[in-house]
């Protein structure tokens, strides 16, 4: 904990300075343009990844980077969706993803989550993954997580599609949804492109979306 304390005062003495008037313009009021939707892994850092600044991003993380399809019992995670996109008029969605998650490697590897009813619970949310990847055959068990993963961003593109701000804002053409995987030990990220369904280097192909154009509907 002393480390987390030292690294406020840290960030006291030399970030909050050197950003002062950043955070002055932030004070009163944010605009950011993205919705970051991430798992809550310690090494996934949105900011980071993106390198952008406060306020540049309004993030949702939790276990699996799963986003509950709209139902009459809104929780944390839709609401945030609902104020984003309703409220700050973001213009894009990232749902990302990552290598080696837990959440995705108990689901490919039929963990038992008996001690831990909670996540097991809250990992119905990715169900859609797990059929699909069940149905399939894999020469790894690694190859069967990776495809969990990016089978669950798949999954949680088409849930988020249920809320009305996002079907509402998508039909109105002022958002684009993005569907990312961050492979941490390479740094790589691939993106899934809305028109063939598949998942190709983002550094390659920087203007992919997860949002279909017009003439591929």
């Amino acid at each position: 904990m002393q480390e987390i304390i030292d690294g406020i005062l840290k960030f006291q003495r030399e970030a909050f300075v050197e950003r002062s008037d950043l955070f002055k313009q932030l004070a009163t009021r944010q605009n950011p343009r993205t919705l970051f939707i991430s798992c809550s892994d310690s090494r996934l850092v949105p900011e980071l990844l993106t390198q952008r600044e406060p306020g540049d991003l309004f993030v949702i993380r939790n276990a699996g980077n799963i986003v509950p399809s709209f139902g009459p019992e809104p929780g944390g995670v839709s609401a945030s969706v609902e104020y984003a996109v309703a409220a700050l008029g973001v213009e894009d969605i990232v749902i990302c993803g990552h290598s080696d998650c837990g959440a995705m490697t108990a689901i490919a590897t039929c963990q038992c989550l008996d001690h831990m009813p909670t996540v097991a619970s809250w990992l119905r949310y990715a169900d859609a993954a797990r059929s699909i990847t069940q149905a399939n055959d894999y020469a790894s068990e690694q190859e069967r997580v990776n495809a969990v993963v990016r089978e669950n961003v798949i999954a949680q593109l088409t849930n988020i599609k249920t809320h009305p701000s996002v079907a509402l804002a998508l039909e109105q053409g002022k958002l684009k949804l993005h569907g990312w995987v961050y492979d941490i030990a390479s740094g790589g990220v691939d993106a899934l492109d809305g028109n063939t369904r598949r998942f190709v280097p983002l550094a390659a192909n920087p203007q992919v979306t997860a949002t279909p154009s017009a003439t591929c509907l």
